[in-house]
């Protein structure tokens, strides 16, 4: 009985009427997929080759072994939270209260999930500016929402305020503004964030602020958190990454930090889709946060992994854009023989296949068809790994 029962109610059973219907695998997952089939060096998927500070993983097993092993608060421990509170004081000048208005969350990706389920209603429209990360659109349809894509300026890929004023309407709940910028390693200036803030000030906009490259900036510059600007820091939840900024992207940890009336909002939904992150792991960030060293130098050590990668692109028929921040550089490929007529999904396909170097093509950070022949590569790699990435492409692409 059970067998026929099981039987006739899989027949029964209709197809799922998907909740993301435009959503398949991830060009990440697909390249990263075809560089192991081929051998290539993958230079598409933005994580490190290379480990953490030893430092920081013996902090997280002093942790277990002194038996911190169980639930920690909600919003986190409170030595972590301490130490984020007093990290952006001495960065920006503003005070967050650690017990209201930070919370550490299972990265960076789970907290911009998290904070657009706390503030979006059905029918709510959010501002993205394009190219943009690939999580951003999901999550805002999950919500109900309804994406506004306004693009960057082309090519330089800065801000278009009269553009953004311009997708403001009575029905806009908020906007997600990421700096330094994936994928274009652009970073937004001072004058950039003030027109931000005078643009929203009058509203009832809610601000996104996606600043998990904040310590790799380069060339002198440095990064302008939202938390320095009082008209956006008053509307914003500040997020950020301790994957991005220690190596150790698998650990999934990240913070927000925002007002305590948003924070309220956004822990209502934290506690029932993670309700809290791994214990020792956020002892051992506290107890490394101690020290400054470590990212303060991070836009020094990147730097000089991005030098290296830009000098040797230049003997190839490469072009390299600017790049002020993150751990990406942007090539365009117009000018590679035999090649340069393919689209820049097609192009990453040959020359993971045909090279031995796996890219991202920028295409795959906006909704529509985009054809410019730009592609993004991560040097967050070994020296190493970059040297032997540049052999391949300077033999194949002069």
């Amino acid at each position: 009985m059970n067998a026929t029962f099981t039987q006739a109610s899989a027949q029964a059973l209709t197809p799922l009427d998907s909740r993301l219907p435009r959503v398949g695998t991830t060009i990440f997952s697909t390249m990263s997929a075809l560089a192991q089939a081929h051998g290539a060096i993958n230079l598409g998927q933005g994580f490190p080759d290379f480990d953490g500070d030893p430092a920081l993983v013996e902090a997280v097993h002093a942790a277990m072994r002194d038996g911190h092993n169980q639930y920690p608060p909600m919003p986190g421990t409170v030595a972590l939270r301490e130490a984020i509170a007093a990290k952006i004081q001495a960065l920006s000048g503003r005070t967050y209260r650690p017990d209201s208005e930070i919370t550490v969350t299972a990265g960076a990706t789970q907290a911009i999930f998290t904070a657009l389920q706390a503030i979006v209603h059905a029918g709510d429209e959010v501002i993205v500016l394009e190219p943009c990360y690939d999580s951003y659109a999901p999550n805002i349809e999950l919500a109900g929402g309804k994406v506004v894509r306004v693009p960057l300026t082309s090519n330089s890929y800065r801000p278009d305020f009269k553009a953004i004023a311009a997708a403001i309407t009575p029905r806009t709940r908020a906007i997600i503004v990421n700096t330094p910028h994936n994928p274009s390693a652009t970073v937004w200036t001072a004058a950039e964030m003030q027109a931000l803030a005078d643009l929203l000030r009058d509203t009832q906009v809610l601000l996104i602020s996606d600043e998990v490259y904040e310590h790799m900036v380069f060339d002198g510059h440095r990064h302008h958190s939202s938390a320095e600007f009082p008209a956006l820091a008053e509307r914003a939840f500040i997020v950020s990454s301790f994957g991005k900024t220690y190596h150790v992207t698998g650990w999934k940890v990240g913070f927000v930090a925002a007002p305590a009336a948003l924070s309220v909002e956004f822990r209502k939904v934290h506690q029932f889709n993670v309700f809290t992150v791994n214990t020792p792991m956020q002892l051992g960030l506290a107890h490394y946060m101690a020290d400054p060293r470590p990212y303060l130098g991070l836009s020094d050590f990147y730097q000089a992994k991005r030098d290296l990668f830009a000098q040797g692109l230049a003997d190839t028929a490469l072009r390299t854009l600017p790049c002020a921040g993150t751990y990406f550089q942007c090539v365009d490929y117009g000018a590679v023989e035999n090649a340069s007529h393919l689209d820049p999904v097609a192009f990453c396909e040959w020359l993971t296949r045909e090279v031995g170097v796996a890219a991202i093509p920028i295409s795959a950070f906006y909704a529509t068809r985009n054809d410019a022949k730009v592609i993004r590569f991560c040097f967050a790699k070994k020296d190493e790994t970059l040297r032997q990435a540049l052999a391949l492409l300077q033999k194949r692409l002069r």
